[in-house]
């Protein structure tokens, strides 16, 4: 009896003390715990997504891959396969289970440090959401004393839902869904049962138990799991053997985009960033653009194709690198450091024939190329020579040389180079200013320098519409005539005079302004600026949203040597095509928060009746935390106000105007070739600047504004025989050509205050009955010609040059 008492007693005193310590530790560590209130409302991090505006996925930022997933959806076989796995008593204890302590107690006794922590599921939330990741009884304490507060206040699917949501799983992928998309490419609805026990055995060493780095490891610890499931009774035997029998296939999937937009994604990204700094990577934020995932193909085959063609007419400059009498497996190594550029693969050469090379891919497989793909590949000497024509493969290549191939649409491989050229596309809506596609380059992965809106370069003759609209807002009219005559500056400070010239050297003499810009006449332009004047000529050009600081202020300015980006071109163009609106360039469309609530929708400036469903609106939310602001927008939905109308910057006759006189460098000036696509509604202008170092062709009609340039990034000639028509134009043709099909003809309406008149070619007034070669032309009504018989000698001619202001003295020979 005495040793039943100190038995009794002393259990009594362990208890007490146990009571007692615990309840020390929980009055001393309470005050200190965080509210579990918080996991209601907590935010996990999901990365930033950025969509076309058919909602196909362009690109997602951010250091953590995750999608959360709710308890509904979650399958049963996964949630047994997990609670097998890491808690099977987690819905019977109530936050700590005691049996699963005392065996941690047990081993820390035995090996005399700790080995496992007893955690439950609940305990693991309380950890992952609130503590660190050390190993100390303090911390365990703590997270003991929150699981409980978390089994009191949540439900065991809220909790299980933080859990699976939360966890690191490996790969960058936070939460199982994430995990899934990772290592099989499929929701976690998709999966198999030994697919989802694989990810169910990840929690507890994701690296230890990674199906990519240890398939070995990561299949005992699946077996074990499915085995655990089947002593449970949560799976039959015949699940169970099935799944034991299926095979390791996880693989890494990277979220591969739907559509290849890299510089568009780009600029989301750094305008996301913009808006709300670091936050922007980890908000959820689903970013809409304004971009149609069809259009930014073709603008994306274009380019490229565009280039190679170029770069083809100029020769081969041969191989990357030489690797000659390496063994295949030296070669697939030094393939594997190579990457994709633009679509043209990496391969080496390992077989010369007389009908093609066999060539080793990074896959390791031998393919062919035919001959007739090689026959291009001239030798490069300099931008305008080229070797001779090769006449066997053994010409071009040898053994090991590391070239470039694509694959065409039949599948066989074509010989090629990556393009030392470069070029931007551009496309916008001229209505409201909406990017439609967007080329920054060849290859973002080549270069993520962003040509379309960071490269600043002279736009040649494709600048001189804004001149020609000066010019007929001032007077002037299509009919008007300007002598194409030799010209000669004299500046004081210039060691020698200025002598422009037309790019042929050659000149016409008196010209009507519409020829004058079909083909493309300098000294017209020139003398159009000298009599308007430079500084009105400035005023008028910066209403365009042009910056004034790019346009020089001297006569040169007449042949297009401004520095401007592609992106400024289209958009000062939009208002020839939209009637004489200022149009400011968008890309985000729409912003939504990671609950789907609208935080932004885009109210572009619109041309008047030209569609009000592109600018259903909300207000920008006002810059606070993004936290604050989540809070405030998701429970009420952004007020729409009303459609902002666009400034007119240009009379409607203008504009109207000079798009009948661009009409006219397509049908019968330096755009010819863009007859071949065989529509009406078509008009635009090319550009070429000194040496061919920049080419450039803008064109439209009502829908579309494309602007195209192509150059190198170090400026140099891109040959003698190279212009803004066989350079841009071709890349321009195939976009357009594309977009438009099947579409119908859509010019801007004709405004009224127009007449038509015959007008006599000689002198560009109205011609009288009977006038050889007269033809018809387009005035302002204020502007028309009067007759030849209403005129007095010396009188003023409507439409004839007006007194200019700062020009340089000039002599006519």
């Amino acid at each position: 009896m005495r040793l039943l008492k100190f038995v009794w007693w002393f259990c009594v005193t362990v208890f007490c003390g146990l009571l007692l310590s615990f309840s020390g530790a929980y009055l001393y560590l309470a005050p200190n715990l965080p509210s579990v209130d918080s996991l209601r409302s907590i935010q996990l991090q999901i990365p930033l997504r950025v969509y076309s505006n058919d909602a196909k996925l362009i690109a997602e930022f951010g250091e953590m891959r995750r999608s959360p997933i709710r308890f509904a959806d979650i399958p049963p076989d996964f949630i047994n396969a997990l609670l097998s796995a890491e808690d099977d008593n987690f819905a019977h204890h109530y936050g700590v289970d005691l049996s699963s302590l005392m065996r941690a107690a047990t081993q820390i006794l035995k090996s005399g440090q700790i080995q496992t922590g007893g955690s439950t599921i609940t305990m693991q939330v309380a950890k992952n959401y609130f503590l660190t990741s050390e190993r100390s009884f303090s911390r365990k304490i703590n997270e003991i004393l929150l699981a409980l507060q978390i089994e009191r206040e949540l439900s065991k699917d809220e909790i299980l839902e933080l859990y699976v949501n939360k966890i690191y799983l490996g790969n960058r992928a936070y939460g199982i869904e994430a995990a899934a998309q990772v290592y099989y490419g499929k929701s976690i609805r998709d999966l198999s049962l030994g697919q989802m026990a694989m990810i169910a055995g990840l929690p507890k060493a994701p690296s230890r138990f990674n199906p990519l780095v240890n398939p070995e490891r990561s299949k005992e610890r699946r077996d074990w799991i499915l085995g655990r499931m089947y002593r449970l009774g949560k799976i039959d035997e015949a699940r169970y053997q099935a799944a034991l029998n299926e095979p390791i296939d996880a693989s890494y999937h990277v979220p591969s985009p739907e559509i290849s937009a890299p510089y568009v994604a780009e600029m989301a990204r750094a305008e996301m960033v913009g808006r709300y700094g670091s936050d922007a990577y980890t908000e959820g934020f689903h970013v809409t653009t304004t971009v149609p995932s069809q259009l930014q193909e073709a603008a994306n085959r274009s380019v490229q194709q565009g280039l190679i063609n170029y770069d083809q007419r100029h020769g081969y400059r041969g191989p990357e690198t030489r690797l000659p009498g390496m063994t295949h497996e030296t070669w697939r190594k030094e393939l594997a450091k190579q990457k994709s550029i633009g679509g043209l693969e990496p391969v080496i050469v390992t077989q010369v024939e007389k009908s093609g090379i066999l060539v080793l891919t990074r896959s390791g497989k031998e393919e062919a190329v035919a001959w007739e793909s090689m026959k291009w590949a001239r030798p490069f000497l300099n931008t305008n020579s080229l070797g001779p024509r090769p006449q066997q493969p053994a010409d071009v290549v040898q053994i090991g040389d590391l070239v470039r191939v694509r694959r065409q649409d039949d599948g066989s491989l074509a010989f090629s180079q990556v393009p030392a050229a470069q070029s931007a596309l551009v496309s916008l809506d001229p209505r409201n200013g909406a990017i439609l596609s967007l080329v920054g380059g060849f290859s973002f992965e080549q270069s993520n320098y962003n040509r379309a809106t960071q490269a600043k370069r002279q736009p040649g003759s494709s600048f001189k519409p804004f001149i020609y609209a000066a010019a007929l807002d001032r007077g002037y009219t299509a009919a008007t005539l300007v002598n194409d005559a030799p010209i000669v500056f004299h500046e004081a400070g210039m060691e020698e005079a200025w002598r422009p010239k037309n790019d042929n050297n050659t000149f016409l003499g008196p010209i009507r302004l519409r020829e004058a810009l079909y083909k493309s006449r300098n000294l017209v332009s020139i003398r159009l600026l000298q009599a308007i004047g430079i500084d009105y000529t400035l005023n008028y050009i910066t209403k365009f949203g042009l910056n004034r600081q790019d346009l020089p202020r001297n006569l040169s300015l007449a042949l297009g040597t401004a520095n401007l980006t592609p992106l400024e071109i289209a958009s000062g163009w939009s208002a020839f095509a939209n009637g004489g609106y200022k149009i400011q360039p968008y890309l985000i469309e729409r912003i939504d928060s990671r609950f789907g609530q609208p935080l932004y929708v885009a109210n572009p400036p619109t041309v008047p009746d030209a569609g009000a469903a592109n600018s259903q609106a909300a207000q920008e939310p006002e810059s606070e935390p993004v936290a604050e602001t989540l809070k405030t927008l998701v429970s009420t939905n952004p007020e729409q106000p009303q459609p902002v109308e666009a400034e007119r910057i240009l009379d409607a006759r203008t504009s109207y105007i000079m798009t009948s006189m661009l009409q006219d460098v397509i049908k019968r000036g330096t755009g010819r070739r863009a007859l071949a696509l065989g529509r009406s509604d078509l008009a635009g202008k090319t550009g070429t600047t000194n040496e061919s170092k920049d080419s450039w062709f803008t064109g439209y009609n009502a829908d579309y504004i494309t602007t195209v340039w192509v150059g190198f990034d170090q400026p140099e000639s891109l040959g003698r025989h190279e212009f803004g028509g066989t350079v841009a134009l071709p890349i321009w043709m195939e976009y357009m050509g594309t977009v438009l099909k099947d579409k119908p003809p859509h010019l801007p309406a004709e405004p009224e205050g127009l007449l038509t008149l015959r007008v006599d070619p000689l002198s560009g007034r109205a011609a009288p009955p009977g006038t050889p070669n007269a033809y018809f032309e387009l005035f302002k009504s204020e502007d028309s010609p009067p007759p030849m018989s209403e005129l007095d000698p010396g009188s003023h001619i409507p439409g004839g040059p007006l007194p200019a202001d700062d020009v340089a003295p000039i002599d006519l020979f």
